[in-house]
Order: structure tokens, then C-alpha cells, then sequence
């Protein structure tokens, strides 16, 4: 990799903003990037090459960083999620029991042989999509917090499944794996716990904003590429140990400026940067060999949609179900480590971010409808956003 080849891909980041400027669109900003690698790399011109040993690595950092990210927007500090957490886990549950019934009749509909990777990609939810959505929409309500409730519940149990299912030949060394990353992210939360609770992190704050150290910035990237190293020695994805060490992080609360930073350097630099080659390794080409997987994309978006449109039955509104289903780190994280393992099928990881982009789809017309309902409501006096 050249710092020609580091500009262009860069250069390339800048297409998700483009393609999300107007917020009414919902756009998210990784589809214009992932847009954008397909266009340069296996799919299109082939300009960029994801097996490059220097790009793949970057990449690995911006996955473990957007996984980061993705477990520091998880709620777990939120009293009023707290509450709802009931409904949220028995609709994020009989959502799972569909989608294994959903997954396991593609599977074999498609002989892929799947159906556990399916269900858990059917059941996702994607916190780090959702809850800005619900942020920019303005939602409130019982029924939003249930909603918040349910996607955080839905993504940790599918971040943790994944790993397991992936590979099922070596699923008792990736539990071995994964309980060695969930320790080491619980005795991260408690040292970070004690840092906060005995004031040393916050006299290092105030060293570190004097004398621009950036401390703790230094060390939050520090702590998190030391999980990535634990996962990558357990045989374990990058994705839990990113995810496990953000939920680490939102259990005591992350400082707004290390927030910022992070920001900075995952949204500006490493995350594009990965959806990128994601999208430059992900060769379409293969839908014109098996047009089939073209269904099968489209089944297993339509599947998770109806899985979660199910909670209707429940009392949840429509909206908000099609907005539970949106997805993307799940499937992404799929898509990464089943390709690197050799396990999934010619043509099923593009299948796969197919389906994704299906969710995401739904995700943009329910949350459109559920902000216009909600400013509906506010219009007629009976209170916003609740979109019952």
C-alpha cells in the first residue's frame, strides 16, 4: 500500500458523507462507502486490492475501533432502558426463535448448510444504526426505550453468538476464546471503574488538557488494541474484543472529550478506511455467476424485517419494529471473519451485505414514518414522538 493508494481511499471515504447529506434520506454513511470500494476494487475497476497485507491490517484497526464505537452507544448506565429491559429481552428473544426458524429454512432452501450463521444475522439488531436515528429523530416514549432496550439486548447476544456459529468445527475453542475476552473486558470495566471512582483519571484529565498528553486517548487505544491482540491469540474475532471493551467503556461512562477523540480518529481515518476495503473485498461479479444469491440477499432481509415485524403481535408499533430490524455489524462482521476463515460459499458474503442493506433500507421508511408520526402527535397536543 502506497500513500497515493491511503489518499485514494480516503478520497473515497468522503462518497458516505456525500450520499448522506440530506438527513431526510437517512442515508447511513458506511453505504456510501462500501459503495465506493465496490466501484475500486474486486467488483469494478480493481484499482484497490483488499488482500494487501498493509490495507487488511489498517482495516483490522478500523473494525476493532468501529466495534468500539458500536458498544459505547449500548445504554447500559441508562436507568429509564433499565425499566424497559423486560419487554425489550422477550421481544428480542421470540425474535431469535423466528429468525433460527427463518435461518434454518433458507439454508437449506439455498443448500448453503447456514442456517445457524442466518439466524443470528436475521435476530441482529445494530445499536451503533439505531439509536443515532432515534437521536436525530427526535423519539421519545415508553415505546422507545423499550425499542433501545431490545436492539441492545439483540446486539450483544448476536456479537457474542456469531463467533460461535461461524465456525462450528472449533466452537468449543471460540467459547474458550470468548470467555477469555469477556473477563479481560470485566476487568477492564473494574479498573476503570476504580480510576474514575478514586479521581486518578480525572487529575490525569486535567494533566493531559494542560499539557496536550492526550493520555487518554493514548490509553483507551492502547487498552482496546491489547483486547484485539487477546482475541486474535483465543482465535476469536476482533469484532468482541472491540465491542466487549465499548461496553467496558459504557459501564462507567466514557469522558466526552476521549469520546470526541475516538471520533475523530474512527470516523475520520480508520472506519471509512475499512468499510472501504470491506467493500473493494466484497465482488459482485459472483451475483452473475449464482444469480441465486441475489434471493437469497433479498430473503434474508425481508426475513429479518418480518421477524421483527412480528413484535407487532406484541403491541409494538410497526415503525419501531421495522427500525429494531436495521443491521449492519453483525453482517459485516459475518461477512469479514467468515471470508477470512474460508467458510462461507462463492457469492454468499455479497449475499450477505444484500440482506443488510434490505434492513437498512426498511430501517429509513420506518424511522421517517415514526418522526412524522411523532410530529404529528406534537401538532394535535397529545404529546411527540411516541409513534403508537
Amino acid at each position: 500500500m502506497t500513500f497515493s493508494t491511503l489518499a485514494l481511499v480516503l478520497i473515497l471515504g468522503l462518497v458516505g458523507p456525500l450520499l448522506s447529506w440530506r438527513a431526510a434520506w437517512h442515508v447511513p454513511v458506511i453505504l456510501g462507502e462500501l459503495v465506493a470500494g465496490i466501484l475500486f476494487g474486486a467488483t469494478g475497476f480493481g484499482v484497490l486490492h483488499a488482500g494487501d497485507p498493509l490495507f487488511s491490517f489498517l482495516a483490522d484497526m478500523g473494525f476493532a475501533l468501529v466495534m468500539f464505537v458500536a458498544g459505547t452507544h449500548v445504554p447500559v448506565r441508562d436507568p429509564s432502558v433499565h425499566a424497559a429491559l423486560g419487554v425489550g429481552a422477550v421481544r428480542a428473544v421470540l425474535v431469535g426463535v423466528f429468525a433460527a426458524a427463518a435461518g434454518f429454512f433458507l439454508a437449506d432452501w439455498f443448500g448453503t448448510g447456514h442456517g445457524a450463521i442466518y439466524a443470528v444475522l436475521i435476530a441482529s439488531s445494530s445499536a451503533a444504526l439505531v439509536l443515532p436515528i432515534i437521536d436525530s429523530q427526535g423519539l421519545r416514549g415508553r415505546s422507545v426505550l423499550e425499542l433501545t432496550a431490545q436492539v441492545a439486548v439483540a446486539d450483544t447476544a448476536c456479537i457474542v453468538a456469531l463467533p460461535l456459529v461461524i465456525d462450528v468445527g472449533n466452537a468449543g475453542r471460540a467459547t474458550l476464546g470468548a470467555l477469555a475476552v469477556a473477563a479481560a473486558a470485566a476487568v477492564l470495566f473494574v479498573l476503570l471503574r476504580y480510576l474514575e471512582r478514586s479521581g486518578l483519571r480525572k487529575r490525569a484529565h486535567e494533566v493531559s488538557e494542560d499539557r496536550k498528553f492526550a493520555l487518554e486517548l493514548r490509553v483507551s487505544l492502547a487498552l482496546l488494541f491489547a483486547m484485539a491482540a487477546l482475541a486474535t491469540r483465543t482465535h476469536v474475532s476482533i469484532m468482541l474484543a472491540g465491542f466487549a471493551a465499548g461496553l467496558a467503556v459504557a459501564g462507567v461512562g466514557e469522558p466526552r472529550r476521549v469520546a470526541r477523540q475516538l471520533f475523530a480518529v474512527t470516523e475520520g481515518f480508520l472506519g471509512p478506511l475499512f468499510f472501504v476495503w470491506l467493500g473493494a473485498r466484497l465482488n459482485l461479479r459472483e451475483f452473475g455467476e449464482q444469480p441465486r444469491l441475489i434471493a437469497l440477499g433479498l430473503a434474508l432481509g425481508v426475513a429479518a424485517v418480518l421477524a421483527h415485524g412480528l413484535m407487532r403481535l406484541l403491541g409494538q408499533p410497526i415503525t419501531f419494529a421495522t427500525l429494531a430490524a436495521a443491521q449492519i455489524g453483525v453482517p459485516v462482521a459475518a461477512v469479514t471473519v467468515g471470508t477470512q476463515l474460508h467458510v462461507l460459499v462463492r457469492g454468499e458474503a455479497s449475499a450477505m451485505m444484500l440482506g443488510a442493506l434490505v434492513t437498512i433500507a426498511a430501517a429509513a421508511v420506518g424511522s421517517a414514518l415514526a418522526a412524522r408520526r411523532g410530529s404529528a402527535a406534537d401538532g394535535d397536543g397529545s404529546g411527540g414522538g411516541s409513534a403508537e
